[in-house]
């Protein structure tokens, strides 16, 4: 709470109120449907922003905490709280809304309450993700998730949407299942506690340890997702409106990665050491194979989602090095991903509404009729590379410096990544933005309007922010990070 008033309550809640109001409202009035959707979303981000300006970064423990009884008989509370983990991506999912929001406004056109609202209770759910400190609480808003994507991807997707949206469905559903069967074991274990933080404290042996490790890693490596679980998510992007497939970037592959800090690393740090090889070789395959796939993409969309599969490859490779460079830089990379990879999305859904085709060979020429459009495309394109005063640059080169401290050839293929990301970024915004104009439909393109220039203009900020000066972000994390390694450390002895 701050000063005794329920704010992670007011953050989970609010969104998701306003988006039920503008499911009831309908199309009757599309102006105020979208405006309404607008308030509810920056309403949504401005009652977030407390949570940095109170947060106390010197200490480790959760803060703004909420408890209450909800099932008394099986002892399952609706208990909230932060951390310098959790904290951040609350921000960084409630700063994404109010984007896609804008980003569909005049898009969208058919079922515009039913879009918003979709957007809205989602943003609500996955707040309830972050701030969850009860395991069923947690596994409620988990699933919860799964179902507004659905809706996005099989209603406003494309051609192949039904099959994307049930292959992104049941892949991540039968993973949370083996998920549920852990925290059953840990709940009988404990003596009947369903607490996240009292996991962290229980004395498990090694074989149950693997056990429950295996059951969370293959949860939250599909959701990542992680190489050879990751084929849902190209399907999924492509077919995915580009509000949808901004926020399945941005934000739903970060519950993964969250998952692997709040449950794999704490409640089985002995099983995360003893397999740390395991997950460390599937995330350089991620890294080096998956950017070679991306190499060879035709669509601007699936070129963008395999590359957003290595950059979570760094993600993950950062975890299991369990040092403070390469926990933070995962954390760094995490945030920065859901600027780069949001801006690159948006940036295909610009370039689509004009054209209908994500197809590289259907463009050429571009910056000769949208140069605005350009220059904030080749500055994401930049990012997306791993550019020095980029954000994308801080994250991948924090998890490198944590990767020698443990393996130099850890070290080595990891950096492959910035080789990679260079040759199929450029390749693709050689093909796409430079040349000649060879199609005639590129001759009648119009550059970015004042909506779309405001929304590239806010992530670019962002991006050459981060860059810059990212010490905002790894301050209030430091503690917590440091906090999560003695822990890990202590199990050894």
């Amino acid at each position: 709470m701050l000063f005794g008033f329920p704010l992670l309550s007011l953050i989970i809640w609010l969104p998701i109120i306003f988006g039920l109001v503008v499911l009831v409202m309908g199309d009757r009035n599309l102006k105020v449907t979208r405006w309404l959707s607008l308030v509810g979303a920056v309403a949504g981000f401005l009652v977030a922003l407390p949570l940095y300006g109170g947060f106390d970064s010197s200490v480790s423990t959760m803060q703004f905490t909420e408890r209450s009884v909800w099932f008394e008989r099986l002892n399952v509370f609706y208990d909230l709280g932060v951390d310098g983990i959790s904290m951040p991506l609350i921000l960084l999912n409630c700063f994404t809304t109010p984007l896609v929001v804008i980003a569909g406004w005049e898009v969208i056109r058919e079922r515009v309450s039913q879009y918003m609202g979709a957007f809205l209770i989602m943003s609500g759910i996955v707040n309830g993700v972050f701030a969850s400190l009860d395991a069923v609480l947690f596994y409620t808003f988990w699933e919860a998730s799964l179902i507004p994507m659905f809706i996005i991807i099989g209603v406003w997707g494309g051609p192949n949407r039904v099959y994307a949206a049930i292959k992104f469905f049941l892949y991540t559903l039968l993973g949370s299942l083996l998920m549920l069967v852990a925290l059953i074991y840990l709940y009988q274990t404990s003596e009947g506690s369903f607490s996240i933080l009292d996991y962290h404290q229980l004395p498990i042996p090694m074989t149950a340890q693997i056990l429950i490790f295996i059951a969370f890693m293959l949860a939250f490596a599909v959701k990542v997702p992680m190489w050879p679980v990751h084929t849902w998510l190209p399907d999924a992007h492509v077919e995915a409106p580009t509000g949808g497939s901004v926020v399945l970037a941005a934000i739903l592959l970060k519950l993964g990665g969250y998952g692997f800090l709040r449950f794999s690393l704490p409640i089985t740090p002995d099983a995360s050491q003893e397999l740390a090889w395991l997950l460390i070789l599937l995330s350089l395959v991620a890294v080096v194979y998956i950017g070679l796939v991306a190499l060879m993409q035709q669509d601007m969309k699936k070129l963008i989602a395999y590359s957003s599969v290595s950059h979570m490859g760094f993600v993950t490779l950062g975890f299991f090095l369990f040092n403070a460079y390469g926990l933070e830089g995962a954390m760094v990379q995490m945030i920065s991903h859901g600027f780069i990879s949001g801006a690159m999305f948006l940036c295909v859904g610009v370039l689509y509404d004009r054209m209908h085709s994500r197809q590289i060979s259907d463009y050429g020429g571009v910056v000769n009729k949208m140069p605005v459009f350009a220059a904030f495309f080749m500055l994401f394109a930049m990012a997306n590379a791993g550019l020095p005063g980029t954000s994308g640059f801080v994250g991948e080169f924090m998890v490198i410096m944590g990767s020698i401290e443990v393996n130099f050839w850890y070290a080595f293929f990891a950096a492959l990544t910035l080789i990679f990301g260079a040759a199929y970024t450029l390749w693709m915004y050689k093909r796409v933005i430079f040349g000649a104009v060879a199609n005639q439909k590129v001759e009648g393109l119009q550059d970015i309007s004042r909506r779309e220039f405001s929304i590239l203009a806010i992530l670019a900020l962002a991006v050459l922010l981060l860059g810059i000066y990212p010490l905002p972000l790894t301050e209030v994390m430091h503690v917590t990070v440091d906090n999560l390694l003695e822990h890990i450390a202590r199990s050894k002895l």
